[in-house]
């Protein structure tokens, strides 16, 4: 029963996470991408000075500032996907699968510039809290613009929100650092008695942690996600930029396979006989967008906490995300892999990722690759539960709710640490595909009013100046 359930969820993933959808989020980010003015290129420099904490204005209304928001963001999407999601992508698609993750990080960055933009503008505020993300935006902003009454779409997207946080953002991210740790407490005995009791520890340990930090609310998640995300993203970067040093010599060859690979389909064993180009692209632009999440709505809920009055700055600030996360980190992960030569070896996920960083850094790359994944995992944990919290919190706005909430999410992260999780991988998916139709439908909606607001931003000098 359990199994046949499994099965059927799992085909419904497949169709919503299928071309049309990867399709959607990519025209819908070219279109963007034009409509700005090639926005993601033409302030890229002015956004990485936003986060530098010289244009801070304590007086704007919000909480948290523009560097904590955005680390905030890449809290929740740093994580598996920049290990184990790379890896999937390149042993199913090829060397190829990085190229289009490049394209999807692109477009992307626009993406997520028109959706925190609309989330600042639409957000409600108030000393103790503050309310915004998509479900503000296709509410308030369709009924102001258009006069449509959406708020029954709204609230779609804010239950799936809830529902998809307690999968891909708890329990999955639980198993994942139960995974790594056990395996690197255990070694060849991760498969022995004892296993069950290790990954036990572990979870109630993760949810003590956990807990301690979602109950300071987005101050205190803001606060601990400005410090570790940063610390665990340089950490990782300097363990994969010593392999690529180490074999600096082969890295112009794996770029080249890497452009050559995205136009032939090379190596994309997941492919049948001729589809090789565009099983590459669809394993490049489904891993980059699961490792980004541009489209899905999330990172606005988190960009919406920032203290500004200017919703194009903060726009600016999160279309930063994208970049950070699939540009740099998963391609640092992806340069690795490739001058590893393991790729076809037929080892998947995290195992490959894990075994080409100690094919030059011995066992020590083995324990880097585990305490990052752990790491991430941890960070999303406290990311995504935000994001969740804000689902519910629309839907229900009363406390006590909230308090019950927090309850579930630190119960439900031992249960992830110690079950078998595919049917709740699955069903994750299938829910982040609804949190992304409703998004998108908005921002095709609403990118006009986003690009209004860029000019205002952009045409006024004194926005361009920074205040200390």
């Amino acid at each position: 029963m359990i199994a046949a359930l499994n099965t059927i969820v799992k085909s419904v993933s497949n169709v919503i996470w299928g071309i049309p959808l990867i399709l959607a989020i990519l025209t819908t980010g070219i279109y963007l991408t034009i409509r700005s003015g090639l926005v993601q290129l033409r302030w890229f420099k002015h956004a990485f000075h936003l986060i530098s904490g010289r244009f801070d204005r304590p007086d704007h209304k919000g909480h948290i500032t523009h560097f904590q928001a955005l680390s905030t963001a890449l809290s929740a999407t740093i994580g598996t996907g920049n290990i184990a999601g790379v890896a999937t992508a390149i042993a199913a698609g090829g060397p190829g699968a990085v190229f289009w993750m490049w394209i999807s990080a692109l477009f992307g960055m626009a993406v997520k510039f028109t959706s925190a933009t609309l989330a600042v503008k639409y957000r409600k505020v108030t000393k103790d809290s503050v309310k915004g993300g998509p479900m503000y935006y296709i509410e308030l902003g369709i009924r102001e613009k258009y006069g449509w009454n959406f708020k029954w779409l709204a609230v779609f997207f804010a239950l799936s929100t809830a529902i998809a946080a307690f999968g891909i953002g708890n329990m999955v991210q639980a198993n994942s650092v139960a995974d790594a740790l056990s395996n690197l407490i255990l070694g060849s005995n991760a498969a022995k008695s004892g296993l069950f009791t290790v990954r036990l520890v572990i979870g109630l340990i993760l949810a003590f942690l956990t807990g301690l930090v979602i109950i300071g609310g987005i101050k205190r998640i803001a606060s601990v996600a400005s410090r570790l995300t940063p610390t665990m993203s340089v950490l990782y970067a300097l363990g994969a930029l010593t392999v690529l040093a180490l074999n600096y010599h082969k890295l112009p060859g794996a770029i080249a396979l890497i452009f050559r690979s995205a136009f032939t389909g090379e190596a994309a064993r997941g492919a049948i006989l001729g589809s090789f180009v565009l099983y590459t692209m669809r394993m490049g632009f489904a891993r980059g967008v699961f490792s980004n999440e541009a489209g899905l709505g999330t990172a606005p809920m988190a960009h919406s906490a920032a203290k500004t009055n200017l919703p194009a700055r903060e726009g600016l600030v999160a279309m930063l995300g994208p970049f950070i996360d699939t540009i740099v980190i998963c391609t640092m992960t992806a340069l690795v892999i490739v001058v590893s030569g393991l790729y076809s070896s037929g080892l998947d996920g995290a195992p490959l990722t894990a075994q080409s960083f100690a094919q030059h850094l011995s066992k020590y790359g083995q324990v880097l690759v585990s305490l990052s994944l752990a790491l991430f995992a941890y960070s999303t944990l406290i990311g995504w539960y935000f994001y969740g919290e804000k689902g519910i919190e629309y839907l229900i706005p009363h406390p006590k709710v909230i308090f019950y909430y927090k309850l579930l999410w630190v119960v439900l992260i031992v249960v992830g640490a110690v079950a078998s999780l595919q049917m709740v991988w699955n069903i994750s998916d299938v829910f982040n595909g609804f949190m992304a139709l409703p998004n998108l439908v908005a921002l095709i909606l609403l990118g006009g009013v986003a690009i209004e607001e860029l000019k205002r931003y952009v045409s006024d000098p004194s926005n361009l100046k920074p205040v200390r």
